[in-house]
């Protein structure tokens, strides 16, 4: 797989042939210095999550300071069409979406369009959660972009939770919503806390998105494309997708293999469930969910993330990229357990020895309910995705520990 790519590759290079070129991954023109020890581990690791049924394919990039040392498209696009899994397939972002819209909202900062400062009700007049008491606290777009705002999701939710009562759409389903209706429901929802009080992972996202459109004066599509993925050269990234037949497609755990996602299933998440529609990447009525509605590539998240940890450049400035690798929300709040914190758009590690973890501290982390993982190390100059189309497993699940562990060699 890995020879045959390079070879297109190559080929699209001397020949100049559109054809040829859009078969190029985007994470092509990084340099390349293979590790065949990490190559080893990681290829176990894959391999042994594929046999045990556990993800049905993926694909793994793994950059040191700047250089491509790993690089694999394993297992299956399609197992029922038995298509091979490949490096520019495409795949449903879902939460992967946070840090290119939360780039575009610091790019709309440093152009002064708005400022984390303001009340979200500068934007949004009518967006006025209340808490327990019924008073409508001030919530700043800083707040919205740190997740520390007071919102929540409703896949974090039970049933009886308002904003299933409310329709509010987590930006994973068909709905039929506007996003400017989207955010009208969430703005009826309650706060479950004080802004700035707490942590709680959130649709916050989403209303920044809609932020986004009014202090612009585009689309939210436009503004990321203008913003983000047009400065970095991303063809794929995107909220729809431009060529459905790359489409991965999706994939829910069970036993004995995992099962096809179908459009608004409930996929059951412990006590709560998430309720998605692989079909909303291909629905140009869907509105653009700023938390979770993007598809793109392993490499275009590649891109946007070695951007980042090389201080910004094209899209962002130094100091944009330093407030968002700064944990703004504490250590208390446990992001993805013990020792981790929140900045702009990610998880910030601020103890590797609470949170019993190689990684170095100002690691940045998140990932994705389609099945998605990522981390960049700053201190050890690394960056690592892993893209997957089996929810949860390529989340949260043993092939994430696996290939973290891999990757720095324990």
């Amino acid at each position: 797989m890995r020879l045959w790519l390079a070879g297109v590759a190559a080929l699209a290079v001397l020949s100049g042939s559109p054809a040829l070129a859009q078969a190029r991954p985007a994470h092509a023109a990084i340099a390349q210095a293979p590790d065949a020890a990490v190559s080893a581990r990681i290829d176990a690791v894959l391999d042994r999550a594929i046999a045990d049924q556990r993800l049905v394919g993926a694909v793994v990039l793994v950059a040191r300071d700047g250089k491509l040392v790993y690089h694999r498209a394993a297992g299956l696009a399609d197992r029922e069409a038995k298509a091979p899994m490949r490096e520019n397939t495409v795949f449903r972002l879902a939460s992967v979406t946070k840090p290119f819209v939360s780039a575009a909202i610091m790019r709309l900062a440093e152009e002064g369009k708005l400022s984390l400062a303001d009340p979200v009700t500068k934007w949004l007049p009518d967006f006025k959660p209340a808490l327990a008491d019924g008073s409508t606290p001030v919530i700043t777009l800083g707040q919205l972009l740190s997740h520390t705002a007071g919102l929540t999701y409703g896949l974090a939710e039970k049933a009886d939770h308002p904003y299933h009562r409310l329709g509010v759409s987590d930006g994973l389903d068909i709905s039929g919503l506007t996003l400017d209706e989207d955010v009208a429901r969430i703005g009826k929802g309650p706060l479950a806390f004080a802004p700035g009080s707490a942590w709680r992972y959130s649709l916050a996202i989403d209303v920044l998105g809609l932020v986004a459109e009014k202090a612009d004066g585009h689309s939210l599509p436009q503004v990321v494309a203008r913003t983000v993925t047009g400065p970095l050269g991303l063809k794929d990234a995107g909220f729809q997708a431009t060529d459905p037949a790359r489409l991965a497609t999706p994939y829910a755990n069970a036993a004995p293999a995992p099962t096809r996602i179908t459009d608004n299933q409930d996929v059951s998440l412990g006590a709560t469930a998430v309720r998605m529609a692989p079909s909303r990447a291909v629905d140009p009525t869907a509105f653009p969910s700023g938390g979770a509605g993007m598809v793109g590539t392993a490499g275009d998240v590649m891109a946007l993330l070695e951007a980042v940890r090389t201080g910004g450049g094209p899209i962002l400035s130094a100091a944009s990229v330093e407030a968002m690798t700064t944990d703004q929300a504490g250590i208390k709040a446990a992001t993805q357990g013990p020792g981790w914190g929140f900045g702009y758009g990610w998880a910030v590690l601020d103890d590797p020895a609470i949170a019993k973890t190689p990684q170095g501290a100002g690691t940045l982390a998140w990932g994705g309910v389609y099945g998605h993982n990522w981390f960049v190390d700053p201190k050890a100059k690394l960056t690592v995705v892993l893209l997957t189309n089996t929810a949860f497993e390529g989340m949260n699940g043993q092939v994430t520990r696996e290939l973290r562990d891999a990757v720095y060699g324990r």
